[in-house]
């Protein structure tokens, strides 16, 4: 006896897309907002999934996650406690010796040239790690 044909599973961008849909409040705009932001600054960047739900930017390696709470999105950065904060956005995991975040709440507007600016210095970072 044949077993049916397995449905194709989802890509990562695809689930990333149905968080987005599924949270259908200020937490998917935000969490769309800063998606649209990373694609803007690196066009290239890879969408992984991981940790059972968890949407992953890559880009010579892992740039930032994107976590969504029930009262906060929070976007952590793998290697933020190397990263210059000149803007002062980082405003979560502030004591780690690795990862910065920066948690945004309802309401919150997100300084787009200050992310931009945070995302090319990991995407340096990584390639400067890389070589």
């Amino acid at each position: 006896m044949k077993k049916p044909d397995a449905a194709p599973s989802k890509s990562p961008s695809q689930l990333i897309t149905q968080r987005i849909a599924e949270l259908g409040d200020w937490r998917g705009e935000t969490l769309a907002h800063v998606r649209k932001l990373i694609k803007e600054t690196v066009p290239d960047v890879t969408e992984e999934w991981k940790w059972r739900g968890v949407p992953v930017w890559y880009a010579s390696g892992m740039l930032c996650t994107g976590e969504s709470y029930k009262t906060h999105v929070k976007v952590t950065f793998a290697k933020g406690a190397f990263l210059a904060d000149p803007k002062g956005i980082f405003n979560s995991s502030l004591d780690g010796n690795v990862r910065r975040a920066i948690d945004f709440f309802e309401g919150d507007k997100i300084n787009a040239a200050a992310f931009k600016a945070l995302v090319r210095e990991a995407v340096a970072l990584n390639a400067k790690k890389k070589k």
